[in-house]
């Protein structure tokens, strides 16, 4: 499990098709203290380390399976592409996102971007299957980062990035046209669910 707050900025160093796809990618974490095996979220999907290392710099490896590379934008993944880091939660981290899996429902579009100050409002496109999960004040993760819904129209819906969140994330890097991978909130997915049952 994931809170959806970023601690690290990473970068693919490469990427290889050996079945499935596996990429190396360089970050800040002391390696040291990552295990084969440890689950990390990188750009909000869970994948596990296969391989450490630290020359020239700190890195893991994690192989990526056709069907998650189906569900995420995980096949536009490059060499030199910068991507959100998530260690797993541990008993006792604070919580200051909310509860995320690491397993993203689908893929959204950034279909418009305005400043608002020194913020940025973004609007994103959700997949018609998954739209109705999202409501205005509730959470979602976006590669990776929790964050609030200002509002909601149809399959479209906006967030509010502060400064801080540009500078801490890759959201500094987002442009008109890209694709994120979305996470609805798990509380959402039950209610619809139940929802659903009793009719």
């Amino acid at each position: 499990m994931f809170t959806g707050i970023i601690t690290d900025i990473g970068c693919v160093l490469e990427t290889k098709q050996r079945g499935d796809l596996r990429a190396r990618i360089g970050t800040a974490y002391d390696v040291s203290r990552i295990d084969i095996g440890a689950s990390i979220a990188c750009d909000g999907v869970c994948l596990t380390v296969v391989d450490l290392g630290s020359q020239p710099q700190n890195w893991f490896d994690v192989e990526i399976s056709a069907e998650t590379v189906s569900k995420t934008n995980l096949s536009g993944w490059a060499s030199g592409k910068r991507i959100n880091l998530e260690r797993a939660l541990k008993v006792g981290d604070e919580l200051g996102g909310h509860i995320v899996s690491g397993h993203v429902d689908g893929v959204a579009e950034v279909i418009s971007m305005r400043n608002e100050g020194d913020s940025t409002r973004v609007t994103l496109r959700a997949p018609l299957a998954l739209a109705k999960y999202i409501a205005p004040k509730g959470s979602v993760a976006l590669n990776g980062t929790s964050l609030t819904v200002n509002e909601v129209e149809g399959r479209d819906f906006g967030i509010n990035f502060i400064p801080h969140t540009k500078a801490v994330t890759t959201w500094g890097d987002v442009a008109t046209g890209d694709l994120v991978n979305l996470e609805i909130d798990t509380l959402a997915r039950y209610v619809a669910r139940l929802t659903d049952w009793d009719k």
